[in-house]
């Protein structure tokens, strides 16, 4: 272990016994004021900055540096655009769609949303991959409005929360003309791949 991290645990820990014995209505500030000490010291010693990477850790924890909760996911969302439409095919397997008798098992679902994802970018017909292959209603086109943004029923365009999970998650971020795909994951995608094209 190296020094400056060995002496940052005696700083530590010797706060922390010291916020054990004083009134439990002075602990936090104590242990912002020890964290802040931690902090002071990485960083006179030529360290690295321990304050910069607890922002980090507490961002990706789902905090804001006041320690408040933020979803993780906002500056990703806030990237993305507000609107788009997207066209997709469906590969389920058997039990994915009750109504449906499908025989495919989850192994060759895969196989083939892969093997057709590959075709896809290869340059071969969406709408021909669709009629051939696509376990819902052809032609898979719909228009979905971001978190934050309005859907609207009359005009067909479905709020992202209305989608499985990983139809948007996989839709959002690709551009125009480009090619996701929506792997199957019981909560986020039950019904099977989704092979999504961005295509507004």
């Amino acid at each position: 272990m190296k020094t400056i991290e060995l002496l940052l645990c005696v700083v530590v820990m010797t706060g922390w016994c010291f916020v054990g014995c004083e009134n439990p209505s002075t602990k936090s500030a104590a242990s912002r004021d020890s964290a802040e000490a931690k902090n002071v010291e990485a960083k006179n010693t030529g360290g690295e900055d321990v304050e910069a990477k607890n922002v980090e850790a507490k961002n990706v924890a789902g905090e804001n540096v006041a320690g408040e909760k933020v979803d993780a996911s906002k500056k990703t969302i806030e990237a993305e655009p507000a609107y788009i439409t997207v066209q997709h095919c469906l590969i389920a397997f058997r039990g994915t769609l009750p109504d449906k008798p499908i025989t495919r098992s989850k192994e060759e679902a895969k196989e083939l949303a892969v093997q057709l994802l590959e075709k896809l970018r290869a340059g071969a017909d969406f709408e021909e991959i669709i009629r051939d292959n696509t376990d819902d209603s052809p032609p898979g086109i719909y228009k979905m409005a971001n978190y934050g943004s309005l859907a609207d029923r009359r005009s067909e365009i479905f709020g992202r929360a209305e989608m499985v999970a990983a139809f948007g998650d996989t839709g959002f971020p690709l551009q125009v003309g480009e090619f996701g795909l929506a792997e199957y994951d019981p909560k986020t995608s039950p019904f099977g791949w989704h092979i999504v094209k961005r295509i507004k």
